[in-house]
């Protein structure tokens, strides 16, 4: 019985985890500019892969600039596209009325805790000079990410809090166009959030010589992002995760909420380095987690299925692995999860906790044949670590079924 309040209890707090607005949001915001970056990523590989093993020369350059064009478009502006996707996303799921105001003030409110003095480097010379009254991408890239986040939640948090005091709405009655008097029902609230933040902003230049994107960079972004998306980090927010799994928990609630938005920002950082032609500072990012960590899905279930093929007895088991392995081949395994099932499964309690196809690692590395390889030995260890677990499930079922 106690054990059982013990999970009625850990499994409510998730599940009011993974609904807390500000990581549901967050979640959502990502979900919704993930094309762009999938494109990025696209553009990254065909440039530095497809266009130099085909091109050279001025002829490599004029067409690499096609992908140089997309990662502007994408990574080096990540800041401003999350700050008014979260602000818009927020505002929605509080039931603010005026949901794209937000996603202006948000992006308004990010660019004002901008710096207005940036260093650049001419093309051609050593050594960068100030300049006045310009965006660079350094600064509104995938460094500034986090910023955006932040920033795009506290700003539309003061906005939405400020709008509904009603003495603050300028109404302007029923005979107008509905654009027009929304527009003017935000004003104040405008004015208000955009002045207050400058006034921040011109503080911390003024007297402390930074600004607020820095700060948020250099005290929350790395700290946070180093601790969570590090090798001992990322093994146990995984393993929390498939944990939820077996208690019948989507394990987005502490993937989707918590660790993937970080991945995302390794992932970008990885990219715009190597069109940078720099070397890649993240090793476990988005892409590479479930290319290596994750075969099948959560679990790495595709092992799971190859090794009830080789040693399961059970019927049921071995044909819900028939059904599951062509979406498990795609990192979709609900149906081994419910199915085999996963949850609330004791016997697969320890391989699917604690286990860390070939295409995928092909392409997370950049086309790198060794990851092939790397995938494969995974694969091979995974399914050698489920077969002992496969013949326990497969005596605990067959006892269960002589019980009934």
């Amino acid at each position: 019985m106690g054990n059982s309040k013990l999970v009625d209890k850990f499994t409510m707090f998730a599940s009011k985890l993974g609904n807390e607005i500000h990581l549901r949001s967050l979640r959502d915001a990502f979900a919704t500019i993930m094309p762009l970056y999938i494109l990025a990523g696209l553009a990254v590989l065909i440039n530095n892969t497809v266009f130099q093993w085909l091109l050279s020369g001025d002829t490599l350059s004029n067409a690499q600039y096609w992908g140089t064009l997309i990662v502007n478009g994408t990574l080096n502006i990540s800041s401003l596209l999350i700050a008014p996707v979260i602000g818009y996303m927020l505002s929605q799921n509080k039931g603010y009325e005026n949901p794209l105001a937000a996603a202006v003030i948000s992006l308004a409110t990010l660019v004002v805790m901008m710096p207005n003095t940036v260093s650049v480097t001419p093309v051609g010379a050593e050594e960068g000079v100030l300049i006045q009254g310009a965006l660079t991408f350094g600064n509104v890239g995938t460094g500034a990410m986090f910023a955006g986040v932040i920033i795009g939640i506290v700003a539309t948090e003061i906005f939405v809090w400020i709008s509904n005091i009603k003495r603050l709405k300028i109404n302007l009655g029923d005979s107008i166009p509905p654009a027009v008097g929304k527009s003017f029902n935000v004003l104040i609230p405008f004015i208000l959030v955009m002045s207050g933040f400058a006034i921040l902003s011109a503080i911390l230049n003024n007297l402390f010589h930074t600004d607020l994107v820095q700060i948020i960079t250099t005290i929350i972004q790395e700290p946070l992002r180093t601790a969570t998306t590090g090798l001992v980090g990322c093994v146990l927010l995984y393993s929390l995760g498939n944990f939820l799994w077996l208690l019948g928990i989507h394990q987005s609630v502490i993937y989707s909420s918590i660790l993937e938005p970080l991945l995302i920002v390794n992932m970008t950082l990885n990219m715009a380095a190597y069109a940078a032609g720099e070397a890649i500072p993240n090793i476990i990012n988005v892409a590479f987690v479930p290319a290596f960590g994750l075969l099948g899905g959560s679990g790495s279930t595709i092992c799971l299925l190859i090794a009830t093929f080789l040693v399961g007895r059970n019927a049921a088991t071995k044909n819900v692995s028939k059904m599951a392995l062509v979406p498990g081949i795609f990192n979709i395994n609900e149906p081994v999860i419910f199915g085999y099932p996963i949850v609330y499964n004791i016997s697969m309690l320890i391989p699917f906790v604690l286990t860390p196809p070939l295409l995928s690692g092909y392409l997370a590395t950049a086309g790198d044949w060794r990851a092939v390889i790397v995938q494969a030995l995974i694969l091979v260890l995974g399914v050698l670590i489920y077969i002992p677990f496969v013949k326990i499930n497969d005596i605990v079922m067959e006892k269960t079924m002589e019980a009934e």
